[in-house]
């Protein structure tokens, strides 16, 4: 169904502009922000920007590490108030939402009803909009792949102004181009997600101490079939043959039947993650305790702690609340702040697997010759899946955080441009929520061809005008570096 254009140009008032930040710190844009309410407010400001000429940039949860929602040459559209539930059918499983709902709006209202979402990121805050935007992955990638593969139908507002229902058989090409596309075709409006049913408010843990990247890649291998979530800890400082060690958490859920405590452990007030820790500590101070350890030896001790704490609670199986488990990134409200006055990057690769080992030794190694070792690494499995622009592989992932100051910036920049190569010579890919760094050339070295192509000759034929541009996109895919 496609709905006639508006000739009549809207009355908008511009805002004053805003300081709009990655969610990593590093980089931000002054912009003016509009924050729609309704479908119509959406509609006219994409009215208004063709017949303008304004650059408009879709912004969600703001959750991306990088400079994906900023905007310095244009405006920004808010999202996050355009975020009803509107629909969650009990038979089906299947939830019905406004794209500016949160992923915590989506479990907080299916699981008193006995329903998870199907791919959750490690916050409960992006945008249902902006995780299509992303096609995010969860610890559960290697088994049910991308969010985009839960989705039923969506309907969509292309920068030109046309309203269209898409689906994997209704406007085809556009749903799996959408999906992944990084705001830069249109808007999501509403979507229909299938919620996955589950039968305890808990999950099954397994932690596992592996000593390197050889006992790392052979749990994976050994387990990921048995396991309903998968994902690695890896201490970056460690060198040698303890290159690569860490812990895994191995999580299943419980069959129907197995939890005598069902529905009751369900309830939201027994989910909700804990505000204190031990009790005791406001987990809203925790980054103020944790900031005198935010420099490199400090960070070599916290992650050797950590690895002594791993060896103590090795294959010592305990059970854990969804959200606890899914969310860690909340767990320590404002944890980033650790990083302050500086800010932070995640450099998030993807390698297919018979590359991965080599790959992910070789990146090791080189942080620790230049002298910037990352302080926090995330290890995942992954699968294919069918999105035009996607970061996906038959393979692993490795996210690396690093922390930015005024004094390592370029030279970790220059690190980056380095690990880069690294990838690339892997054939591996990169990750748009995540990326701080990427460049052009880069870009189209992991890419196929055919992919880019169409991504062109979709974003000229719904955005003819060329008015959804990010900061991102301008960095990635038009500047010339």
């Amino acid at each position: 169904m496609v709905t006639k254009k508006t000739k009549s140009i809207p009355s908008i008032k511009v805002p004053h502009k805003e300081k709009v930040e990655a969610w990593g710190m590093s980089s931000f844009s002054m912009s003016p922000v509009f924050r729609p309410e309704t479908e119509e407010e959406i509609k006219e400001l994409f009215i208004w920007a063709n017949q303008t000429g304004t650059k408009v940039a879709l912004r969600g949860g703001g959750c991306s590490y990088g400079d994906a929602s900023s905007n310095n040459d244009g405006i920004v559209l808010d999202l996050t108030r355009f975020n009803k539930v509107l629909d969650f059918n009990l038979k089906t499983g299947v939830m019905t939402v406004q794209s500016g709902a949160r992923i915590k709006d989506l479990w907080e209202t299916g699981i008193e009803n006995g329903f998870w979402p199907p791919v959750v990121s490690g916050t409960m805050m992006p945008t249902l909009g902006g995780a299509l935007s992303m096609n995010i992955h969860g610890k559960n990638n290697f088994k049910v792949g991308t969010i985009g593969e839960h989705i039923k139908e969506f309907t969509f507002l292309t920068a030109k102004g046309d309203i269209l229902v898409c689906s994997p058989k209704k406007n085809s090409d556009l749903f799996y181009s959408a999906i992944s596309g990084f705001g830069m075709l249109g808007c999501f409006l509403t979507v229909q997600i299938k919620m996955k049913p589950i039968y305890s408010g808990k999950m099954k843990i397994d932690p596992v101490y592996v000593r390197n990247f050889d006992e790392l890649f052979e749990y994976f291998e050994e387990h990921y079939k048995t396991a309903d979530y998968l994902v690695g800890w890896i201490d970056a400082f460690a060198s040698g043959k303890a290159l690569g060690r860490g812990q895994i958490h191995k999580a299943t859920n419980l069959k129907k039947g197995e939890d005598p405590d069902f529905p009751g452990n369900c309830l939201l007030e027994r989910q909700h993650l804990p505000t204190r820790l031990f009790y005791l500590i406001p987990k809203k101070w925790m980054w103020i305790l944790m900031r005198p350890f935010s420099f490199n030896f400090g960070m070599r001790m916290i992650n050797l702690a950590k690895c002594i704490a791993s060896i103590l609670v090795n294959n010592k199986t305990y059970y854990q609340g969804h959200a606890e488990y899914a969310f860690l990134l909340d767990y320590v409200p404002n944890w980033k702040f650790v990083y302050k006055p500086g800010a932070m990057i995640q450099y998030q690769v993807f390698i297919p697997k018979e590359n991965a080992k080599q790959a992910f030794r070789e990146i090791f190694t080189k942080c620790q010759d230049r002298g910037i070792v990352n302080y926090l690494s995330v290890f995942k499995k992954h699968k294919p899946d069918p999105f035009l622009l996607t970061h996906a592989v038959d393979g692993f992932s490795m996210a690396m955080d690093f922390p930015v100051t005024k004094r390592n910036r370029e030279k970790l920049w220059s690190l980056c441009y380095e690990l880069d190569e690294i990838v690339l010579k892997h054939k591996g890919r990169f990750y748009f929520a995540k990326d701080s760094t990427l460049r052009k050339r880069v870009m189209e070295s992991y890419f196929p061809k055919d992919n880019l192509k169409k991504f062109y000759t979709l974003k000229k034929k719904y955005d003819p005008k060329g008015i959804l541009q990010t900061d991102l996109y301008k960095r990635v895919f038009l500047q010339s570096v």
